[in-house]
């Protein structure tokens, strides 16, 4: 997945600048919205603080994943931005380390982060492209241990800069995955991107099939013993909604994804499925 001849490389390597850099920027955000706190801060307590925001990062490039790349692939995609994360963030280090330091080190220090990231915030249920209560959670409690951290807890600078921050890098990774897939928002529509909407009218007006386009999807992993199960809506397919319908299929949808998750786990779970098990993302 990693390599020159991949499909997502040029994806890979503009996520993985845009979270180490991100990470950078963020920490000296948080860092001046309380400088008194700043001030008190050890190198070791700035790297925590980084990692953290690596963390999160790590987290919603996990959910917009879902979105954009196809589910077979996608636990694959994923342990490459881990290896592209650690590549560059060792690239970027390198200046400051001793000639003989140990590069997997850091390899290992990025594998924690994200196991940490799971077990920290896949416990929040939402879908990142749009707002809902557990998205607020979700960042609400990222802010605030970031505050913890910095040993401003309730500080409402630092809660609002981290959350600022955290929040923003959302957009800006929805930008280079609808880019690297011609705007396909969810995993089936990828396979069409190469397809223009006005080509596909005419297919369709002329009778033919040409190239589908799935507008829902609905995908259920496992990792341990949790089954989640979410959908995604193809995002040109959400613009033409008007809001009442838009909320009346997300009403519809959330009881069929919670139908089709029950059944899902009750299978995957059965003897019969056992080596079918395998651990997934967010």
């Amino acid at each position: 997945m990693a390599g020159s001849h991949s499909p997502f490389s040029g994806l890979l390597r503009d996520l993985g600048s845009l979270m180490v850099a991100g990470a950078g920027e963020s920490v000296t955000m948080v860092k001046r919205s309380a400088p008194e706190q700043a001030l008190k801060l050890k190198k070791t307590d700035e790297w925590k603080l980084y990692l953290e925001f690596l963390k999160v990062m790590f987290n919603l490039a996990d959910r917009l994943s879902a979105l954009h790349v196809p589910i077979r692939e996608q636990p694959q995609f994923m342990d490459s931005l881990e290896d592209t994360v650690s590549h560059q963030l060792r690239t970027v280090l390198e200046p400051a380390l001793s000639p003989d330091s140990d590069e997997m080190e850091i390899v290992y220090t990025i594998g924690r982060a994200v196991a940490e990231s799971r077990e920290r915030y896949d416990r929040f249920r939402f879908l990142v492209t749009e707002e809902s209560k557990g998205k607020e959670e979700f960042f609400k409690t990222f802010s605030e241990r970031v505050a913890q951290m910095m040993g401003a807890s309730g500080n409402g600078m630092v809660l609002s800069a981290a959350t600022l921050c955290a929040s923003s890098m959302v957009p800006a990774m929805k930008a280079l995955f609808e880019e690297a897939t011609g705007g396909a928002g969810s995993v089936q529509g990828k396979a069409s991107s190469a397809v223009s909407d006005r080509q596909t009218a005419e297919q369709a007006i002329g009778g033919l099939i040409g190239n589908e386009i799935k507008l829902i999807s609905v995908m259920s992993s496992v990792a341990g013993e949790e089954v989640e199960t979410r959908w995604g809506l193809h995002p040109r397919f959400r613009e033409d909604l008007r809001p009442e319908e838009a909320q009346e299929l997300t009403r519809r949808m959330n009881r069929v994804t919670k139908i089709l998750g029950e059944r899902y786990a009750k299978v995957a779970f059965s003897a019969d499925w056992k080596s079918w098990h395998f651990s997934g993302h967010a």
